[in-house]
């Protein structure tokens, strides 16, 4: 008996040399030694989650002194609620806080509300050298930029309307 050979299609061939292809840059990639950094060690690799990073921005943020809330208006509004639930009583610290994160470095946006009269300048750097201080030290993550949001400013006057009833945004939000 005779073993007929068929011939492989146009289409075959083309999917056998995209799969060599493929063989051929793994075997390349395996071959390449791995880039070691602090995450990423010859004994295993650290990943860290989104909100690990929010927190550790959030606390570092809220330290800066003239920093009176974080968030906007609306944020602030949903925080004071759920302060008020029942068995919820650990402060969100990523409130105002929002991180795009890789492999290996991180972008963090901060929305603040400044306390009246000092200067949202030095508030913002003071803000971004914390935040980075913190965030690249405590994960290892190249921050790479701190954009902060200015929402609002607090004045004197918003803390006598809440003590004679009257309701202000923010004020009774931990810090």
């Amino acid at each position: 008996m005779s073993q007929s050979v068929v011939p492989a299609t146009g289409e075959e061939r083309r999917q056998a040399e995209r799969q060599a292809e493929r063989d051929a840059a793994k075997q390349q990639e395996q071959a390449q030694p791995k880039t070691l950094d602090a995450l990423h060690t010859e004994h295993g690799d650290t990943t860290i989650a989104d909100t690990v990073v929010a927190k550790i921005a959030g606390i570092a943020a809220r330290e800066v002194q003239g920093v009176f809330a974080m968030g906007n208006a609306a944020r602030r509004a949903i925080g004071n609620l759920t302060q008020r639930i029942p068995g919820a009583s650990q402060t969100n610290v990523t409130g105002g806080v929002s991180v795009e994160k890789g492999e290996s470095q991180t972008a963090i946006d901060i929305s603040v509300v400044v306390e009246y009269g000092v200067s949202i300048v030095d508030v913002s750097d003071q803000i971004r050298e914390n935040v980075i201080r913190a965030v690249e030290y405590g994960t290892g993550l190249e921050v790479v930029s701190v954009d902060v949001n200015v929402s609002d400013v607090h004045l004197p006057e918003d803390d006598d309307a809440a003590d004679q009833g009257g309701v202000s945004a923010g004020n009774d939000e931990l810090r």
